[in-house]
């Protein structure tokens, strides 16, 4: 601006052509006679920027649209642009909608967007999450931190999801963490969508326990249904990354405020499960909602289940009621877990043998000194 005052001060001299003054000014000569001609007609207001955007936009977004957009958002302020749009697309998909990016800046210029909070990435733990490729191979579970009701109530929220689709099988208020209080919601899951492969879980009760193989009431009745119990490492909850990403929105969209008691937390948990699987995209997912590709696992829920067998070279022990088992003329203690349930050993070198439950390593009996050795925490497809 300063430049063209000084510009047109010259020019009223008199001492300057508009050649030379396209030459000492450094613009083209067409450029003096503009802002000359702007000058003559407005004074010095005709030497201020002006907008460059175009007068007529084919591309505009209909108001109509933009106030849909804005909607949409306020009925889901968690989710972003993507989100929402894909959401709206499947809802009415004759009509034409913006692009993802032109939504964001709609909901950025209407105040519907906070700018995010960069954080630098710690690289990902190469850990069991690598090895599910197809649905119901590697479920996973968890309780979302426990918290306040209205009532005064404590609410632990059980979680259970299918790592592959995302799909969220489970979330149950429930009022105590126990095993009784679990159980009758895996069988309940397990008769509406089948047996997965394995189930991973962190080392806490009730999926957990300090007994040998980490052996809980829960995860032995696991096992007899042919299900492989995995337990991440302590502290390395990125082992279980895609639940753990679930319980953020979980935690964002469906405990905060508290509810006033379990049973209106239990309806806002049935409003979000319906929600994340049938609304939601999922990038993963190639912006399809976990269940545009999900289907019930092809192993059903036995009514009855079979007792546990070994390979006719397997040397069968029954654990006893106190959890001991005996060999060799004497006792040794394994596990109150498995009490009266059979164990097998195979020995793989002298006085050394391997102990397990069904498929689930427990750990070494060295028959010298009659102790078992616990052995290394199982994880995806190692022992």
């Amino acid at each position: 601006m300063d430049q063209r005052v000084e510009l047109m001060g010259d020019w009223l001299s008199g001492a300057y052509s508009k050649a030379q003054l396209s030459r000492i000014y450094g613009v083209s000569r067409p450029t003096v006679d503009k802002w000359i001609a702007r000058y003559r007609a407005e004074g010095l207001g005709g030497l201020e920027e002006r907008s460059r955007a175009r007068h007529t936009q084919s591309h505009v977004v209909p108001e109509a649209l933009v106030q849909r957009i804005i909607e949409a958002k306020q009925q889901r302020q968690h989710w972003g642009p993507k989100k929402l749009m894909d959401r709206l697309r499947r809802l009415e998909p004759e009509v034409t909608w913006p692009a993802d990016s032109t939504a964001g800046e709609i909901l950025k210029r209407a105040g519907w967007v906070r700018p995010r909070r960069y954080r630098r990435r710690v690289p990902p733990h190469e850990g069991p999450l690598a090895h599910c490729r197809a649905a119901h191979e590697v479920w996973s579970t968890d309780f979302k931190g426990d918290y306040r009701l209205g009532d005064g109530r404590r609410c632990y929220p059980l979680t259970i999801t299918d790592n592959h689709h995302r799909y969220l099988l489970a979330c149950r208020a429930l009022g105590r963490p126990g095993y009784a209080e679990v159980r009758p919601w895996f069988e309940w899951v397990f008769r509406e969508h089948g047996l997965p492969e394995r189930i991973r879980s962190d080392n806490g009760a009730p999926f957990a326990s300090r007994a040998l193989g980490g052996l809980s009431v829960l995860s032995a009745w696991w096992i007899r249904l042919g299900i492989r119990p995995e337990r991440i490492a302590p502290g390395r909850p990125s082992e279980n990354g895609r639940h753990e990403r679930m319980h953020r929105t979980l935690k964002a969209e469906a405990t905060r405020p508290p509810s006033p008691d379990l049973h209106d937390q239990q309806r806002r948990f049935d409003r979000f499960v319906a929600e994340y699987n049938h609304e939601r995209a999922h990038e993963a997912l190639g912006r399809q909602t976990p269940a545009q590709g999900y289907a019930p696992s092809p192993r059903p829920y036995p009514d009855k289940i079979p007792p546990v067998t070994y390979e006719p070279a397997v040397t069968v022990r029954r654990v006893r009621h106190n959890g001991e088992i005996k060999w060799r003329g004497r006792r040794i203690y394994v596990s109150e877990v498995l009490a009266r349930e059979p164990v097998g050993l195979e020995e793989f070198d002298t006085g050394l043998w391997a102990l397990r439950y069904s498929f689930h390593p427990l750990g070494l009996l060295d028959e010298r000194r009659m102790t078992i050795q616990p052995g290394p925490r199982t994880r995806a497809g190692k022992t």
